[in-house]
Parts: structure tokens; C-alpha cells; sequence
């Protein structure tokens, strides 16, 4: 019940300050827009930054701009250019042209006006977005210079600078490669890859002889020029040994392993190894030693 006391009793000063800041704004007669709230320009050139305000007779407001990051800052305050912007913009009127924009200008910028009053102070502000438009770099590539036949192989490209982001394109002894469609992979001259425009990757699932050439990449966003990477070669080797024929001699050796053991097995079940051990004792325990005449004279001779 107290917590619900506590939020009328604001909601009605709220009201109370909205209806005096209506007072206040028919009796100064103060108002403000601007002719653009979202200017782009490219960069190294100008922007110009709108702000108008109309305000009754014998007063004069003050003017100030505020640049909205995640610490606010001046641009405009005391009647003079402040921060980033002292030296290359200037004041037409109230609104401010930047010349040579960088950037870093990318930002909300806030135009503010304000009088004095007999309550304080009546403020009245529009905010405009300044985004200037940078064109992309050349980017970096990543090709390997060779690659073993049936392995997976992923190109890389990329660049930091543009601002919209890039997107990319591949191309293959100068050739474009062809987009890719709905399924995210694209055939073409026995060429089987998946490019992605907007990471930059060229991916080949199984990369095959005919994938040997030269690779580079292009970025563009539209403000200015493509640009590329240096051409890259890719050399696609095959394996001379016969893979297929070592997994069948692998297969068949195996076969005749267990053939073997399965014989063995059915062997020993059967008892032929123990029959032929048996009758080899038997062999053994008939024979008897019989000593010969010269066992006996060598044996005499010991005895004399």
C-alpha cells in the first residue's frame, strides 16, 4: 500500500513538471528540430550536422552539443568548438559542419537548447546519428599452399577497416567462383566448395586434383573500390598408394587369420594334437638303452 502512496505521488509530479514545462515552452516560445536525424558521410569529407531552434523575442538561449559514447562529452560549449572537433568543424548558426570527417565522428551527437526560468531551467534538445561511411581494406587471405587429395581445406578471408562490414568474394586463376545457393554448397565444373560472403570462407569438403590454382579474395562494402588480396597458389596432391588395395589385403589377411584359428581351434577340440603327443611318449618309453662293448671296456678301465 505505501509503495503504491509513493508511485502516484511521483507520477503526479511528473505531471506537474510536464504541464509547467508546457507553461514554460508557450511562454518563451522556444522550439527545435533538425533537417536530419541520421547523416551519412563518407569518410575524409564533410557532414553537416542540423540543429534549429526558434525562441521568443528578447530571450537568447544557449547552445550547446553533446557527442553520446559511453562517456558524454562537449563538442559545443560556451559559444566555441571543443574536443574532437576544434579546428576542422565549424558553427552555422546553431548547427555544426565537420569537415574532413574520420571514423571515429561515428556517434549520436545531441543538440541542446536551454533558457532560463523562474522554476530553473527549460531545456529543449534533438539528437542526430552521424555515421561515417569507410571503404574496406584490402584483406588478408589464408590459402594453404598445398593440400593432400580427399581432405577437407578451408580458405580464410577477412578485413576489419570497412565500415558498412565487407563481404567477400573468391575467385580461382581470376575466375569467380560462383555463389552459393540455398543448400550452402555449389557445384561447378567438378569443383564441389561452400562459400560464405559475409565470414569470408571457402570451404572444400573433399578437395580433388582439378582444385589446384591460383586463390585470391576480393572485399567489397560499397563505398569505393574492391579490394583484393594477394593471389595465392594451391596445390592439390595425390596419394600415390593405393588405399583401396591396402584395406582389402588388411581385409583378407584378417580372413585367413581366423581361418587359421578357427582350424586350430576345431583341432585341439577334436583331440589331434593330443593323440599325436601320446603316441610319441609311447615311442619314447619302448626304446631301451643297451650298453655296447665299448661302454663296457671304457667302464672296466675306470673300475681297474
Amino acid at each position: 500500500m505505501a509503495q503504491a502512496s509513493v508511485q502516484c505521488k511521483r507520477l503526479l509530479s511528473d505531471l506537474i513538471f510536464f504541464v509547467f514545462s508546457l507553461a514554460d515552452h508557450k511562454a518563451y516560445g522556444i522550439s527545435i528540430k533538425t533537417d536530419n536525424q541520421h547523416v551519412t558521410a563518407k569518410e575524409f569529407q564533410e557532414a553537416m550536422l542540423s540543429c534549429k531552434y526558434s525562441a521568443g523575442k528578447d530571450i537568447v538561449p544557449r547552445v550547446e552539443w553533446k557527442k553520446l559514447t559511453n562517456v558524454v562529452s562537449f563538442v559545443y560549449y560556451k559559444d566555441e568548438l571543443v574536443g574532437d572537433l576544434k579546428g576542422r568543424a565549424e558553427m552555422i548558426d546553431s548547427s555544426i559542419r565537420i569537415r574532413n570527417v574520420t571514423r571515429k565522428d561515428s556517434a549520436r551527437y545531441r543538440c541542446e537548447v536551454s533558457v532560463p526560468t523562474e522554476r530553473g531551467q527549460h531545456l529543449a534538445e534533438t539528437t542526430i546519428t552521424l555515421t561515417v561511411l569507410v571503404a574496406s581494406a584490402a584483406p588478408s587471405c589464408e590459402v594453404p599452399s598445398s593440400a593432400m587429395s580427399g581432405t577437407v581445406v578451408e580458405m580464410r578471408c577477412k578485413e576489419n577497416e570497412g565500415s558498412p562490414a565487407s563481404e567477400y568474394r573468391w575467385y580461382r586463376n581470376g575466375v569467380p567462383l560462383v555463389e552459393n545457393t540455398g543448400t550452402g554448397s555449389t557445384k561447378k565444373g567438378n569443383i564441389s566448395y561452400t562459400m560464405n560472403k559475409k565470414t569470408g570462407t571457402l570451404l572444400f569438403n573433399t578437395v580433388s586434383k582439378k582444385d589446384t590454382g591460383e586463390y585470391y579474395c576480393e572485399a567489397s562494402n560499397g563505398i569505393g573500390l574492391p579490394q583484393k588480396c594477394s593471389a595465392k597458389q594451391m596445390q592439390v596432391v595425390i596419394d600415390d598408394l593405393n588405399i583401396s588395395g591396402i584395406i582389402a589385403a588388411v581385409v583378407v589377411v584378417a580372413l585367413v587369420m581366423a581361418l587359421c584359428g578357427l582350424g586350430v581351434f576345431y583341432a585341439q577340440k577334436k583331440g589331434y594334437f593330443s593323440s599325436k603327443l601320446s603316441t610319441n611318449r609311447k615311442k619314447s618309453s619302448d626304446y631301451k638303452y643297451t650298453p655296447s662293448e665299448k661302454d663296457f671296456r671304457h667302464t672296466k678301465s675306470f673300475v681297474i
